[in-house]
């Protein structure tokens, strides 16, 4: 068993999430049900949630969205196992899943089997598209960052690019966990449970809906983010000494006084034709390449003390690794240890992010690490009523681990 740890608000402590999910979206849902303190139970395969085994881009994917969680491994395909999962359903007041359409329903678990057992059962289906024509497509979010105008919007004209993290995933797992939040508090009124549906598609249309409605508004077709027209003349990355780079912005014209006046560019403050902000877009392009010329011997540390100064906005360009040293991270708790349960390095604890929100002025931290598969099973086993005889035979039949 992990051990416990000091613990913030959780105000859905006394809830049971029940989550039949793998990958990213899914798990998603249930972390942060369980961040919030429900009670939250994997169910994985006897040989494990296949996630636990990905490498390369994947390989944080079971460790990052599993922590607070515990773990029960059943075989679905045995009919003792699909019946444990029917009862472990029964017991939840959310049920959460992201498998394809009609698979659930294979095994007695899907909404309409369920919410005859329990009406109160909130169930959160997360799919690849809503239903509809598109619906029974296998979806992947880079597919429908592709289809949905993401990549073509992050990408250079003609060189569609995906996103650099699993933002549909991720995001339709946020969707799933609003709805199911939403949800119990119409089951507080109505008494009845409801079926909740996020889904990849939908959640990628969301995410590039300001530029759908900049072209209902304009006419003009939104251009692709690295060839856009932009709002601002100062808002890019500049390369500077020793080719570090750092991303500086000034987006009024009180910012772009400012701006000059801590970079020594008075002449440039005092040029007429750079007076006002869509003065100096309309000059973008010789604007630009002098304001590269005039930075490019000064350090970016010099660069962000004189921006954090004068309060204008600046940032690093940083990779994914150099946040573990984050000054503001370490300092405001945004990062806490967890144990990795898999792989090379099961048993050592690493940092993991938290859920970007406080309560009560806390950070939402880790109570369980991410469970080893079926860490719990016997537990839960025992608190639906099985006996020892009982579980030892679902073990000897190999219908849970």
């Amino acid at each position: 068993m992990s051990e416990a740890r000091p613990q913030p608000p959780q105000p859905l402590a006394g809830l049971r999430v029940v989550e039949f999910t793998h990958m990213v979206m899914g798990p998603t849902c249930g972390m942060v049900l369980a961040d919030l303190g429900a009670e939250v139970i994997k169910v994985e395969p006897i040989d494990g949630d296949r996630t636990r085994r990905l490498l390369g881009a994947g390989a944080g994917f079971f460790p990052m969205f599993n922590r607070n969680k515990k773990s029960i491994a059943i075989d679905l395909h045995k009919p003792e196992g699909a019946e444990v999962a029917r009862k472990l359903a029964a017991s939840a007041d959310v049920v959460a899943e992201n498998f394809k359409p009609g698979t659930m329903a294979k095994y007695g678990l899907d909404y309409a089997a369920l919410s005859q057992v329990n009406p109160r059962v909130i169930y959160v289906a997360h799919k690849g598209f809503l239903p509809g024509p598109y619906e029974h497509r296998t979806a992947l979010d880079e597919v429908v960052q592709m289809m949905g105008g993401l990549a073509y919007m992050t990408g250079r004209p003609g060189d569609p690019l995906r996103a650099g993290t699993s933002v549909n995933d991720i995001m339709g797992g946020l969707f799933g966990a609003i709805g199911a939040m939403g949800a119990l508090i119409q089951r507080g009124i109505t008494g009845r449970g409801m079926e909740v549906q996020s889904a990849l598609y939908e959640n990628n249309v969301f995410l590039v809906g300001q530029h759908m409605l900049q072209y209902a508004l304009t006419g003009k077709p939104a251009a692709p983010l690295p060839a856009r027209d932009n709002p601002w003349a100062v808002y890019d990355v500049f390369t500077v000494k020793d080719g570090e780079q750092i991303f500086l912005a000034a987006v009024s014209d009180a910012q772009w006084t400012q701006f000059c006046r801590i970079l020594g560019l008075e002449d440039l403050a005092a040029d007429p034709a750079l007076a006002t902000n869509n003065d100096r877009v309309r000059a973008r392009p010789k604007l630009l390449p002098l304001l590269r010329e005039r930075l490019a011997h000064r350090s970016a540390a010099e660069l962000a003390t004189l921006m954090e100064q004068a309060g204008l906005p600046f940032a690093p360009i940083r990779r994914p690794e150099d946040l573990f040293d984050d000054e503001h991270l370490l300092a405001t708790g945004g990062l806490a240890d967890v144990r990795l349960p898999d792989g090379p390095r099961a048993g050592e604890a690493v940092k993991t992010t938290l859920i970007p929100i406080t309560l009560d002025g806390t950070r939402l931290g880790v109570r369980l690490d991410p469970p080893r598969a079926g860490q719990n099973t016997d537990e839960l086993l025992e608190g639906l009523g099985y006996g020892a005889s009982d579980i030892q035979a679902l073990h000897a039949a190999r219908a849970v681990a």
